[in-house]
């Protein structure tokens, strides 16, 4: 599969993926507010694959003249809830005084390091994932999407499920649809389906009663933002995920690069959580589904206290609520 996001010598490219699963298609962006367009309506997604595109944002600001800071800071002020986006702006932007080659190279070395990043991370979170789970082979739990589609490429949570399905381990995934915009239906399934995962998509309700009947061995997620305590933010809904999985005794494993993590923010009550349009609740494929008054609230994310987490996985192993990364 080509990367999630990347840059073709003129123009950011990504999969879009409004589209998936009925149409792939890739789409070239060539200036700040498409891509900023893209960011919004959730074409490109997951906190990763923002960072991606955070850097060559910066790229296409310099391209398009004017003030490259101010529209940067456009850029990183997107969306607010993953601290990636504006990673990725913040280390472009360091180059800035080097000139417009220099942030490219530093743009792409952020995707090239992407790939490599959460194969290391996914792999050691494999590791506790069998450290934690007796039976074999194992039935996993996964929420939104965290795979190859919400990365430049391989993926955080998602990449455990390959790197356990390379080794004969997996017997099945349980993808939460993850309401409202269908991530995991839509994009998790599409890719499990792709690599050849055997999978059941249940609805987001269905998850503490799939734990009850002894159906899930562990849950794996990824994660927006990760305060310097450890408390994770992520789809909605983990939350709630994360307390059945307390409940019945089943680990749940947080997956993610460490630039997500955000030492700045002290625990995950100071964490910005974006709220979507109401209309992403009261429609569903341009179809009303409720009254047209009808008040909404749709947070994107929600917080998960890290009391309740097994563990949070970097590149460098298991994170530790001191704010420093330690060995596994």
């Amino acid at each position: 599969m080509r990367r999630t996001i990347d840059w073709d010598g003129d123009a950011v490219t990504i999969i879009d993926q409004t589209a998936l699963p009925a149409d792939y298609r890739v789409l070239r962006l060539r200036s700040v507010d498409t891509l900023i367009d893209a960011i919004r309506r959730l074409a490109v997604r997951g906190a990763p694959a923002l960072g991606a595109a955070g850097a060559l944002g910066v790229v296409l600001a310099i391209r398009e003249g004017g003030d490259p800071v101010a529209a940067a800071e456009r850029v990183a002020k997107a969306r607010p809830t993953a601290v990636n986006l504006g990673w990725g702006v913040a280390r472009a932007l360091e180059k800035l005084d080097q000139g417009a080659e220099a942030v490219l190279a530093e743009a792409l070395e952020i995707l090239n390091e992407d790939e490599h990043l959460n194969r290391i991370a996914s792999s050691h979170a494999a590791e506790i994932v069998l450290a934690a789970c007796d039976r074999r082979p194992l039935r996993l739990l996964s929420h939104c999407n965290a795979g190859h589609l919400a990365t430049v490429a391989w993926g955080s949570a998602l990449g455990v499920v390959w790197h356990l399905h390379e080794r004969g381990l997996v017997e099945s995934v349980l993808v939460d649809e993850t309401r409202p915009l269908l991530q995991g239906a839509r994009l998790t399934a599409w890719e499990l389906a792709q690599a050849g995962v055997p999978y059941r998509v249940q609805a987001d309700g269905a998850a503490a009663a799939a734990m009850a009947r002894g159906l899930v061995d562990c849950v794996l997620v990824g994660a927006d933002r990760i305060a310097a305590n450890g408390d994770v933010a992520n789809k909605i809904g983990t939350y709630g995920l994360a307390i059945a999985a307390r409940h019945h005794g089943v680990p749940l494993v947080v997956v993610a690069p460490s630039s997500t993590v955000d030492t700045s923010v002290a625990t995950g009550t100071d964490i910005a959580i974006e709220e979507r349009a109401p209309e992403e609740l009261r429609m569903f494929s341009g179809t009303a589904i409720t009254p047209a008054d009808a008040d909404v609230f749709n947070p994107a994310f929600d917080v998960t206290p890290a009391a309740l987490i097994t563990a949070v996985v970097t590149e460098h192993g298991r994170y530790r609520p001191s704010g420093q990364p330690s060995s596994l």
